[in-house]
């Protein structure tokens, strides 16, 4: 299968209509989709070592969101869609405490100081004391919240699959704005760009291959930006979702788009500074030189951070439906479909270490603190590694 046409069979696998609140496991035939490259043996030049694994919950399962751990302060924090939401110990994978809610959890966490916030796929938004697991607010949004709520100077800003976002008051939870740009796209990917709070402004990617920019102080709009285009003859054709969370790195942001580019923009007015074409269904991650990109055949690529050239492509991982990545030190870290966990070197994507957690999806984004990268699979089995100086 051609890259056009193993995208495509990505995108029907990835999308559901605008508005539906589950992910199927039958929404499309899976015989269709080019199977995952097979991994060739390993003997590794980096020294990675488990610290430990603890199952919670029961994850994405199917709802086909890309859930992943929150770390903050020591603890690991995790969502599911069985409504158990658990704080474990970062060191040890103890459980510090565990809450259930009667509401199928596909939004965050989203965790700031001693406040922990999540969507669920019914409009539902709850906070809790992010020390103890005590419920201290609860908001309505107008639909399914699939990606992690965003918190930063007492806001809270919540995207909604429908292509609104709200803001929140963190103590109380009492709305202050409601951004709704309205003419959603029929189809789109399942996921949603989770939003950042920059300074003054809240930047999200939208379901209509735009980066938008909007003031945190009412949700007015201060810019936008398109990375992609939603031309063609089907809906298919059409599809240009930005599902990643946008990178901020100093004053740029960095984004991507299914189906469009690579950009970097000036985080403060949206002026572009390089675009370069690539299709991504996910975030990107950028160390001090680079901006790295897994692409809709799950190559990855590593572009120059100035300028937006190509530096490596590993294509070793085709196929394999990989996470967004994440930047450790001198290595990148990506999960797969068959729930291996790999480490490529930033200088030329060698890969230089793997391990495996289970033997079913990594979707979400690793997590990396210091030495020790926290992942997650859909079943919520959590696995923490950690890097052996």
């Amino acid at each position: 299968m051609n890259m056009r046409g193993s995208s495509i069979a990505m995108a029907v696998a990835l999308a559901l209509l605008s508005g539906c609140s589950w992910m199927k496991t039958n929404t499309t035939k899976r015989e269709n989709i080019a199977p995952p490259k097979a991994l060739v043996e390993l003997t590794p030049s980096l020294s990675v070592q488990s610290v430990w694994s603890s199952g919670s919950g029961k994850g994405a399962a199917k709802s086909g969101v890309r859930l992943h751990p929150v770390v903050v302060d020591g603890h690991v924090y995790v969502a599911g869609v069985d409504g158990r939401i658990s704080a474990l110990d970062a060191a040890s994978g103890k459980t510090l405490w565990h809450e259930s809610v009667k509401f199928r959890l596909t939004g965050g966490p989203g965790v700031e100081g001693d406040l922990l916030v999540v969507g669920s796929l019914d409009g539902d938004v709850l906070a809790f004391d992010a020390k103890s697991g005590t419920e201290r607010w609860r908001a309505r949004v107008s639909s399914e919240v699939v990606t992690a709520p965003a918190i930063s100077q007492g806001l809270v800003v919540v995207r909604c699959n429908d292509g609104r976002m709200y803001g929140f008051d963190a103590t109380d939870g009492k709305q202050r704005w409601i951004f709704d740009r309205g003419n959603v796209p029929l189809l789109s990917l399942r996921g949603n760009a989770a939003p950042t709070i920059n300074g003054e402004l809240v930047i999200s990617g939208t379901d209509g291959g735009k980066v938008i920019a909007l003031r945190s102080s009412d949700g007015a709009t201060a810019w936008e930006h398109a990375v992609a285009n939603s031309d063609g003859r089907t809906e298919v054709e059409r599809l240009s979702d930005i599902d990643g969370r946008i990178v901020i790195a100093g004053d740029v942001a960095y984004a991507a788009a299914y189906r469009g580019q690579v950009v970097a923009l000036n985080a403060q007015n949206g002026r572009p500074l390089w675009s370069r074409p690539l299709s991504s269904y996910g975030s990107v991650a950028a160390s001090a030189s680079q901006v790295y990109a897994v692409d809709s055949d799950s190559l990855v690529w590593a572009l120059d951070r100035s300028s937006g050239a190509s530096m490596w492509k590993q294509d070793a991982f085709q196929n394999r439906w990989l996470s967004s990545p994440a930047v450790q030190g001198d290595y990148l870290v990506v999960g797969d479909i068959e729930g291996y966990v790999h480490w490529l070197s930033i200088s030329d994507g060698r890969e230089v270490a793997r391990q495996r957690l289970s033997k079913v999806a990594i979707q979400g984004s690793p997590q990396v603190v210091g030495d020790t990268v926290y992942v997650e699979d859909i079943e919520g089995r959590i696995g923490a590694y950690r890097i052996a100086i």
